[in-house]
């Protein structure tokens, strides 16, 4: 078994291997690793490794868009545009070089207000930046042209070019967004579980749009603000979703927040959903994402983008537990030891929420005319009583095993 760094999984009989073929198991492998080796190695009906082949499909800020925009087309054309209209949580995007022309004539359209351009492919808040000027990417433009002449040394970087929500809501005047996990164990059919704890990360500047060129005021990544000189190592710069949501709760009552975590539920969804049929489906393969949230002053949650690879690196005591617990509980779900029945809708701190088809919670039926009473088997940002779960699950389960026999 290849797994993160300092964790230890001796309780799942897992131990760790060497990284040559054939020599593991369970391979908790980077991007680069799948790239290089996925299409040359065997794997046994019972290997399992942490990404599907293509999983930039989601990931890729620029794909994920493509997706979601192809997506939306078909439900407008397949259910109407009341259905297409559940789509419209991410700001209007373009593909830059390849889509330049339509965005300055959007740009154009609107002017004065703030646009944001983040490179598809990197990570951290590395090479982001805002403007509200055509001319502001004039250096970025000339730069593409420049590549494009010489293809064979220098690969143009794509970029996005995304309308900068300049409507956040603030806590303690700072800017914040949501980090949520989801966990996918199959794309046909698809089958996806919601970890109930995740957190807010905060940036250390109160904020204001006069200073857009101030990365501590715009951009809540951890990379960026732990090199801020407000930012203090101990406290960090983040607040657990249960705080987050009581905190909700008390400013603008519980109906609200539950309505703000369901669009959010529909948002998990729906992205899934959008790249269902061109994500390569094995068996062989997982995916833990990282889902970045931003809400708006009116609650209405945005999908900045969706991570393969989510920082385990943890900036503070609760944060460690967070990912240690996060990283247990994904490892009782993919289920190595073959101890699930299939039939379980909670495992630990996941709850399952899409097995092809709703997953309803268990208090009170489904509601099957689709039209309203239906609630869906999430819990975000709810108690996380995982420990006493797992304690009930497994006893319930030996016992069940005991009765077979």
């Amino acid at each position: 078994m290849s797994r993160p760094k300092n964790q230890n999984y001796k309780g799942h009989g897992l131990s760790k291997g060497k990284e040559r073929e054939g020599e593991w198991d369970f391979y908790w492998c980077d991007v680069s690793w799948l790239r290089e080796n996925f299409d040359h190695t065997y794997m046994d009906e019972h290997v399992r490794i942490s990404h599907f082949r293509n999983h930039y499909e989601l990931t890729r800020k620029n794909y994920m868009v493509k997706n979601l925009k192809r997506f939306r087309k078909q439900l407008e054309r397949e259910a109407g545009k009341l259905e297409a209209a559940k789509c419209d949580f991410f700001p209007k995007t373009f593909e830059l070089p390849s889509e330049y022309h339509l965005f300055v004539e959007e740009f154009r359209k609107n002017p004065g207000i703030t646009w944001i351009m983040k490179p598809v492919a990197r990570s951290q808040g590395k090479g982001i930046f805002l403007f509200r000027r055509l001319k502001d990417i004039m250096d970025w433009r000339k730069d593409t042209r420049n590549s494009d002449d010489q293809k064979d040394d220098i690969p143009v970087e794509n970029y996005v070019a995304q309308r900068y929500i300049e409507n956040p809501y603030l806590i303690g005047g700072r800017k914040f967004d949501l980090r949520v996990y989801v966990l996918v164990m199959s794309y046909i059919p698809l089958r996806a579980w919601l970890y109930r704890d995740g957190f807010a990360r905060f940036s250390n500047t109160r904020f204001t749009l006069n200073s857009i060129d101030d990365q501590y005021v715009h951009l809540t990544n951890v990379a960026v603000q732990k090199t801020s000189p407000d930012y203090h190592p101990k406290k960090g710069s983040k607040w657990m979703l249960q705080r987050f949501r009581q905190y909700l709760a008390s400013k603008h009552g519980p109906q609200a927040v539950e309505t703000l975590f369901r669009d959010m539920d529909n948002i998990f969804i729906k992205s899934l959903q959008s790249v269902q049929k061109v994500i390569i489906s094995d068996k062989h393969c997982f995916e833990l994402y990282g889902y970045d949230i931003l809400i708006d002053q009116d609650l209405k949650p945005w999908l900045l983008e969706v991570n393969a690879s989510p920082s385990l690196t943890a900036s503070s005591q609760e944060d460690y537990e967070l990912k240690t617990c996060l990283l247990e509980d994904t490892l009782h779900v993919v289920d190595m030891e073959a101890r699930l029945t299939g039939r379980e809708k909670r495992v630990g701190g996941f709850d399952l929420m899409w097995n092809d088809g709703p997953v309803s919670r268990d208090e009170g039926p489904p509601d099957l005319s689709g039209m309203g009473n239906f609630v869906t088997n999430t819990h975000l940002g709810c108690v996380n009583d995982r420990k006493k779960q797992l304690r009930q699950l497994f006893c319930s389960l030996q016992v069940q095993k005991k009765a077979s026999n």
